[in-house]
């Protein structure tokens, strides 16, 4: 196994200098450069799984459905890979429906953060975000002048309600409410994060749930309504 581990890495280094040497080139043998460095190593891998199965002593119809074994492990890998943000969004998907105010969707586009939202059975758009690292749900309130926690949700966020004078005025959705001024360290939701943002703690039993704001809507690229999903975008 020794002089085989040595060949084995002779050869990777072989194939290494080649790909160095024809890096201008674009090509090895004929073969484009990002072939021949797979061909290199599943190659090296191959061999290595082969040696070990020789060396096992074990029958060859063992040894065929061992390799048939590894090669539906390695497709099912290459397979979720390519596949990755696919699973990604089935994943969200099914938390969305389990869980509410989950993102339905996360994505990038043009370099951004985007941000899809199911509407909620309630017939409001619901938002799982963190402040400070706690996970907070919230109602997205386009008639809040800005992101409002209740007393309970600002407590998990490291605020102490009774420590605070609740004398500002706050519009929402559900009318007029007293709050407090505190500063967030930081407010996320998904991949869109804002630092050192200005939140408002409602008073004690004046909200029953915390509201995702203008102040954090507002300081985003864009964001639209399509039937029953909100997508924000960074």
């Amino acid at each position: 196994m020794n002089r085989l581990f040595w060949i084995l890495m002779v050869v990777i280094g072989v194939g290494l200098v080649l790909l160095m040497f024809n890096n201008s080139a674009g090509s090895t043998f004929g073969i484009e450069n990002n072939d021949f460095s797979q061909l290199i190593w599943l190659g090296a891998f191959g061999v290595l799984i082969g040696a070990g199965l020789i060396r096992s002593g074990r029958p060859l119809g063992a040894m065929a459905r061992s390799l048939g074994a590894w090669g539906v492990i390695v497709l099912v890998l290459i397979a979720g890979y390519q596949y990755r943000y696919e699973l990604q969004d089935f994943a969200s998907r099914v938390t969305a429906g389990l869980v509410p105010g989950s993102p339905l969707a996360l994505g990038i586009e043009e370099g951004h953060a985007t941000v899809t939202l199911d509407k909620a059975g309630n017939g409001h758009f619901e938002a799982r975000i963190t402040v400070n690292g706690a996970t907070i749900r919230t109602v997205v309130d386009t008639g809040a002048t800005s992101t409002v926690l209740t007393s309970e949700d600002a407590q998990a966020a490291g605020f102490n309600p009774a420590a605070l004078s609740f004398t500002i005025p706050v519009s929402t959705a559900n009318g007029m409410a007293r709050a407090a001024s505190v500063r967030a360290d930081e407010v996320a939701i998904g991949g869109i994060l804002r630092k050192d943002m200005a939140v408002m703690v409602a008073a004690p039993g004046a909200l029953g749930q915390s509201l995702l704001g203008m102040n954090f809507i507002g300081s985003l690229s864009g964001f639209d309504v399509r039937g029953d999903r909100m997508i924000l975008r960074d």
